[in-house]
């Protein structure tokens, strides 16, 4: 553990996910991978779209909804519903396709399991100490057995936009009506995490999951007030505080 700037009590912990308990991104591209497979063998009209075509797909999109970048699940429930429109899907056979795809690739995303060392920290600090889950994605933290540590699960969208803003964060002490200073956020991204926690008025832990943590090899926009080498180390922070 290295301590950069100092700590005051901590009465509860936030934790991002994706990247920060597990490396995520083999995870959405075996999710895609499956998806584009199952829609090609199911929704043959579609099944001839590459990947350029769907890409081009979620940038108009996007285009014409912005604020769909806050919203991972709604943002390819909408890409899906414009690419099967595009294809001539017949409108009474969209509302359940769609549905069945979203389904069929969340699923696959969040099938996998958590190292059982991740269970064993997050078990033992909810015997602590509130825990919440702020998440800029989708995971299913039922199907990956993490649920139950957490008081709340916060996930991004159009009324909660992602890390950095502030929304979720404020959110988050306000359901727990804890002040931000005494929470401590944990996540690996230096921007959406740390730097979004900080101007919350958070204590920030950088901790990443998926890579070697190396500031030198980081984009920095604030220093985090711990650079954690384990996640274990953080149940003797909270005892030092």
């Amino acid at each position: 553990m290295i301590v950069y700037k100092p700590v005051v009590a901590i009465k509860a912990i936030s934790f991002d996910l994706d990247d920060t308990f597990y490396a995520n991104w083999p995870y959405i591209v075996e999710a895609d991978k499956y998806l584009r497979a199952y829609i090609k063998n199911k929704y043959p009209i579609a099944g001839q779209l590459d990947s350029a075509d769907w890409l081009q797909i979620k940038k108009t999109v996007l285009k014409a909804d912005p604020e769909l970048c806050h919203d991972m699940g709604e943002l390819r429930a909408v890409t899906l519903t414009k690419a099967f429109e595009q294809c001539g899907m017949r409108a009474d056979k969209l509302t359940a396709a769609v549905k069945d795809c979203f389904d069929t690739f969340y699923y696959k995303r969040s099938d996998f399991e958590l190292d059982a060392k991740v269970h064993d920290v997050l078990k033992s600090l909810a015997r602590l100490v509130p825990l919440v889950a702020i998440t800029n994605g989708n995971v299913n933290c039922e199907q990956i057995g993490i649920a139950p540590y957490f008081s709340h699960i916060l996930q991004a969208n159009k009324q909660q936009r992602m890390k950095p803003f502030p929304d979720m964060f404020n959110l988050c002490a306000s359901l727990l009506q804890i002040p931000a200073q005494h929470i401590l956020h944990v996540g690996d991204n230096l921007e959406k995490d740390v730097w979004g926690a900080t101007r919350a008025g958070y204590s920030s832990a950088w901790f990443a999951y998926d890579r070697k943590m190396d500031l030198r090899k980081e984009s920095v926009a604030t220093l985090p007030h711990i650079h954690l080498h384990d996640l274990n180390e953080i149940e003797s922070l909270i005892r030092a505080c």
